[in-house]
């Protein structure tokens, strides 16, 4: 059974890497904040103190990082490039810019080394249920290859050659983010309108308007529960990649223009740190002008 070594484990990592060694997979963990890995010790992995630790001699690295910058902190590293074994394959999990996966994985690749851009979608949700959607960008061979321990995490599709993972889950972003909108303006015109929100979320159920998001993130609105399960900081970090990744192509995207500006006024107003679907305090603070 292949060895991984699991860089990242935050809100996501922590599943993602507790699944694994469900599966029985030797694994290694390193965090930047040592003290996040530990729980992972009772599942029996092996707590790495640095970089080198936790890329020496494995055949996976997986890496569930935060944003561009972190990424490039830990692939960037010489510690990652020189003790990383030749044949082995990284596996970038994290939501990242296109660009940023095309260098890694070009990078990489000069140093006999195989890459995966596999972003996911699910939230912490999928990641503990081991449901998550996984979109995949690379070679075929190599995902083949890899497949097994993909199918732990989740649901993982070969989308394209390399970039094509990212380029997916900016489309998935968008998807999301413009449900998190239509249904925090659907909860706030059933609350200022008089019909009772949790019964409209019950009558939509089945219907062409239904949508998971409908139902956990309508639910968290309503509850004024705002406990992130996806940061508003990282949802904004997503919103501009998708922006930057249309300019690119020459598209325009005017309601994701008109959503990522939302999410950049609650970041502003101090609600970074709050759950995405706190979109609905936004649109509470333009109905208070």
């Amino acid at each position: 059974m292949k060895k991984i070594g699991f860089i990242g484990i935050g809100l996501m990592g922590l599943p993602m890497a507790k699944n694994l060694l469900k599966a029985k997979y030797e694994l290694k963990a390193f965090n930047r904040t040592i003290k996040k890995a530990e729980p992972l010790k009772e599942f029996g992995a092996e707590i790495s103190q640095s970089i080198k630790e936790v890329v020496s001699n494995n055949d996976i690295i997986i890496t569930m990082l935060t944003d561009d910058t972190s990424v490039d902190q830990v692939m960037k590293d010489e510690s990652f490039l020189d003790n990383i074994k030749p044949g082995s394959t990284v596996i970038d999990m994290s939501s990242v810019k296109p660009e940023t996966a095309k260098f890694h994985g070009e990078n990489l690749k000069s140093k006999n080394v195989n890459y995966l851009d596999a972003p996911v979608s699910g939230g912490t949700v999928g990641a503990e249920e081991a449901t998550l959607a996984i979109m995949v960008g690379g070679e075929q061979k190599v995902f083949d290859d890899n497949i097994d321990v993909l199918k732990v995490m989740g649901n993982p599709t070969l989308v394209g050659p390399l970039t094509s993972g990212q380029v997916s889950k900016l489309a998935n972003q968008i998807i999301v983010s413009l449900t998190i909108g239509a249904v925090a303006e659907a909860v706030t015109l059933c609350e200022k309108a008089g019909a009772d929100p949790k019964k409209m979320i019950k009558a939509l159920s089945g219907g062409w308007a239904d949508s998971k998001i409908l139902q956990t993130h309508g639910h968290r609105m309503i509850d004024k529960d705002f406990t992130p399960k996806g940061r508003t900081s990282v949802h904004l970090k997503d919103m501009n990649n998708i922006l930057g990744c249309a300019k690119n192509s020459k598209v325009h995207l005017p309601i994701s223009t008109l959503v990522k500006d939302m999410y950049n006024n609650l970041v502003k107003n101090g609600h970074g740190e709050d759950d995405h679907s706190s979109i609905y305090k936004e649109i509470e603070r333009i109905n208070k002008k």
